[in-house]
C-alpha cells in the first residue's frame, strides 16, 4: 500500500491515542456539561458567532477520530444553542466529520479491506453500488449501529462520495433534533438538581419511529425488486 495514502489514517489513529491518553473523555460527560454549564452558556452570550464555529469544529474532530461523546455533544449544542440552531450546527459537524473519515477510510484501507474481506463484503459491495443511497440512509436513520461503523462500511464497499453525504445529513436529521431539543431542556432539569441518564433520551415509542423511518427508507429498494421480478 502507498505510504502517503495510509498516512492520514495513521493520523487519525495516533490523534485518538493521544485524546485517550489526555483522558479529554473526562470533559464528555453530562456531570462535566452541568458543571461548566454557566461558563459555556456565558462564552455563548459573549461571542456567539465564535462559539457556533467552535463546536461544529469540535463536533467534526470528535466525529472523524470516532471519538466517544457525540450524544453528549449533541445534548450540549441543543443545550448552549437552542433545539433548532444546536441541531443544525451538529448536522453540520457530524456530516464534516463522516466525510473526512469516509474519504480517508476509502482512499486508505478500502483496497486491503475488501481483499480481505471476501466474498461477503462482495454481495454487501454490490448491494450498496445498486441502492447506496437508500441503504446508507436506513443506516443512518436507525440508532441500531455505531456511527463510526456506518462512516466506515460505505467506505471500504466503493460507495461515491456524494451520495454519501447527502444520506449521511438528511439521515443523521431525525435523531439529531431528538438529542439537541433534549439538550435544550437540560438546563431545566439541572436546575431542579434531577438526575439525567441517556437511556432517557431516546423512548421505546421514538425508537419505533425512527425505525419506521429506516424501513420506509428502504422502499424505493423494495418496489424496484418486485419490478425487476415482474418483468
Amino acid at each position: 500500500m502507498n505510504l502517503k495514502r495510509l498516512l492520514p489514517l495513521v493520523v487519525l489513529v495516533a490523534l485518538l491515542i493521544a485524546a485517550f491518553a489526555l483522558r479529554l473523555d473526562r470533559y464528555v460527560t453530562l456531570d462535566a456539561l452541568r458543571d461548566n454549564r454557566a461558563a459555556l452558556t456565558e462564552l455563548v452570550q459573549n461571542h456567539s458567532i465564535l462559539s457556533s464555529l467552535f463546536y461544529v469544529l469540535i463536533y467534526t474532530v470528535a466525529v472523524a477520530l470516532s471519538f466517544p461523546g457525540a450524544t453528549i455533544l449533541s445534548l450540549t449544542g441543543g443545550l448552549l444553542f437552542g433545539a433548532t440552531l444546536g441541531a443544525f450546527l451538529t448536522v453540520i459537524g457530524a456530516t464534516a466529520g463522516a466525510t473526512i473519515l469516509f474519504v480517508i477510510a476509502r482512499s486508505a484501507a478500502g483496497d486491503v479491506l475488501r481483499v480481505r474481506a471476501g466474498p461477503f463484503l462482495a454481495r454487501l459491495s454490490e448491494g450498496f453500488s445498486r441502492n447506496s443511497f437508500n441503504y446508507l440512509l436506513f443506516l443512518r436513520l436507525v440508532p441500531a449501529f455505531p456511527f463510526w461503523v456506518v462512516n466506515l462500511v460505505p467506505a471500504i464497499v466503493g460507495m461515491r462520495l456524494l451520495p454519501f453525504v447527502i444520506a449521511t445529513a438528511i439521515g443523521i436529521i431525525p435523531g439529531t433534533f431528538v438529542y439537541s431539543a433534549f439538550g435544550a431542556s437540560l438546563g431545566t432539569v439541572f436546575d431542579a438538581g434531577r438526575e439525567v441518564q441517556l437511556k432517557d433520551v431516546l423512548s421505546p415509542t421514538l425508537l419505533a419511529g425512527l425505525v419506521v423511518l429506516g424501513l420506509l427508507s428502504l422502499l424505493p429498494i423494495l418496489l424496484k425488486s418486485k419490478t425487476r421480478q415482474q418483468n
